[in-house]
């Protein structure tokens, strides 16, 4: 049951999030085999100024910072966070968002630090 955090412009948000939303859901389902009933999705529109990132970091040109934050149980190897990765930006792609502007940061934890209803 991965947790999604996706903070975004408002402009951004209002435009696309539905869209946004089932791109990474599709990713999850196609690289990390989660169900499809499996979404959990909490988004952060923010106004003018207030994400704040460098355009340059590490030779890339970004335009704009669309951040997914990822919590997941601890249980997918490398080669697989990185296929969902790439299938992220690969869905937000028709979408106009450049892969060069999306940050995902995937953050591991154990069963035991997980309440899911029951």
């Amino acid at each position: 049951m991965p947790l999604i955090q996706v903070d975004l412009s408002r402009e951004l948000f209002e435009a696309s999030h539905e869209r946004i939303g089932n791109a990474i859901h599709d990713a999850q389902i196609e690289a990390l085999g989660i169900p499809a009933d499996d979404r959990f999705q909490v988004f952060h529109p923010h106004g003018e100024g207030e994400l704040k990132f460098d355009a340059t970091y590490n030779d890339v040109e970004r335009h704009d910072l669309l951040l997914i934050r990822v919590t997941a149980v601890h249980m997918y190897p490398v080669a697989t966070k990185r296929r969902f990765f790439e299938a992220v930006v690969a869905g937000l792609e028709p979408l106009g968002i450049r892969h060069e502007d999306v940050l995902i940061c995937l953050t591991e934890n154990g069963f035991e630090d997980w309440w899911a209803g029951r």
